[in-house]
């Protein structure tokens, strides 16, 4: 039995910035493409450094979760793109914000660079069963 796809779409968070959805439901999962610190309404990031970036994903995450008929709760894995791991202690402060027990998996990677210059970019993936 084949499960179909389902994109999911909000225009409370960025629109995509190429060939990609702003998350994909397929039966009970949701797989949220990564989100940089753009504001939706003019798709530009936010200036304020790292801080500013982070909360503005975390709440880019929370509108797409909510389009998919979840909440933060239902978020099961989470990555972390920084563009310079010694962000990482204010962006795991931010993240602490958002989420509590059971907290939900998490990788995090230092990477060369990101899209648009972001230095911080976060995907997840969450279950609605």
């Amino acid at each position: 039995m084949s499960q179909t796809r389902q994109a999911i779409s909000t225009d409370q968070a960025p629109k995509a910035i190429g060939p990609y959805s702003q998350a994909v439901r397929v039966g009970d999962t949701v797989y949220l493409s990564g989100q940089i610190g753009f504001d939706p309404r003019t798709m530009e990031i936010v200036s304020g450094g790292v801080e500013a970036e982070t909360r503005r994903v975390f709440e880019n995450i929370k509108a797409v979760v909510a389009a998919a008929g979840g909440s933060m709760a239902h978020i099961c894995k989470v990555t972390i793109f920084l563009a310079d791991m010694a962000d990482f202690p204010k962006v795991n402060e931010i993240m602490a914000q958002h989420f509590s027990e059971p907290y939900p998996a998490r990788s995090t990677f230092a990477v060369a660079a990101l899209p648009r210059g972001a230095r911080v970019e976060v995907e997840c993936v969450l279950s609605l069963a």
